[in-house]
């Protein structure tokens, strides 16, 4: 489930304040993101898929931003992973009581990755070394991955200042995150956190 951990990259998923007939209102002034609150995971399968989250702590909570995070997470998988790695992302802000699905953005919100080995290949070149922490750790960043675990150890580093257009507005969300290859659904995490955030 190593794609579920380079997928959370892009967990921060979140969108607009404002509600219309067609679901969410797009704001695209600047915004600076200040802080993630109340982190959560869960697997959303009753852990009987093949991959899965056995750990993931993200601290301090609140994150502030800019400022420093630690990460610790274990992820299993029990089948090898190969191109193609569909990745399915369901996102959803509470506005006034209710969840609305946030539509797919400019890739973001509610998206469908038909390949995320081609999104990490873009990211990081073949034959070029992985970032760090994974580096160091031995961690894989391309596909294939193989089956077995794959453990982060408590790990700092900082984020920085992050200016992003507002349909990252503040409020509270909750994500899906499935993880497919081929017919076989491969696991299934669900994220809540709320932001928080200024205009420019």
């Amino acid at each position: 489930m190593a794609p579920m951990y380079m997928c959370f990259v892009f967990a921060c998923i979140a969108l607009a304040p404002l509600v219309t007939a067609s679901g969410i209102l797009v704001n695209r002034l600047p915004w600076r993101l200040t802080a993630i609150n109340g982190f959560s995971w869960a697997n959303c399968d009753a852990e009987t898929l093949p991959g899965k989250i056995q750990s993931l702590t993200l601290l301090p909570d609140p994150l502030m931003i800019p400022g420093e995070i630690t990460v610790c997470t274990i992820l299993n998988t029990t089948v090898l992973l190969t191109a193609p790695v569909k990745i399915q992302v369901t996102a959803e802000k509470e506005v006034m009581g209710e969840w609305l699905k946030i539509p797919c953005l400019d890739n973001f919100g509610s998206c469908t990755y038909d390949d995320f080995c081609d999104i990490l290949d873009d990211l990081i070149p073949p034959g070029q070394l992985c970032p760090e922490p994974l580096h160091t750790y031995g961690l894989p960043c391309h596909c294939p991955f193989k089956q077995g675990s794959y453990y982060l150890p408590v790990t700092s580093f900082e984020v920085p200042s992050l200016s992003i257009p507002s349909w990252f507005s503040k409020g509270n969300y909750r994500l899906k995150i499935v993880v497919s290859h081929g017919d076989q659904e491969i696991g299934c995490a669900k994220l809540t956190f709320s932001l928080a955030g200024t205009y420019i």
